[in-house]
């Protein structure tokens, strides 16, 4: 029977290996979930700091004079 996802199989350190190893036996899952899980958390990081650049650039052009108001938005 075929995975139901789709697999990437990958080549670590032995420390890195050791780590995710130690991680899975406390948690009582699998490596594969922990490495799962931690890919999750990286890429949310990762798009964590690209909106963090962005709206750094907009408040760079924000003038509060030419700004809505809450009731001119939403009145």
């Amino acid at each position: 029977m075929p995975a139901k996802n789709p697999r990437i199989n990958i080549v670590v350190e032995r420390p890195l290996y050791t780590a995710i190893h130690d991680m899975a036996e406390d948690s009582g899952i699998s490596m594969a979930m922990v490495v799962r899980d931690l890919i999750k958390e990286a890429l949310e990081l990762k798009e964590d700091a690209a909106l963090a650049a962005f709206a750094d650039e907009r408040m760079k052009s924000f003038n509060r004079k030419k700004a809505l108001s809450h009731d001119e938005v939403w009145g």
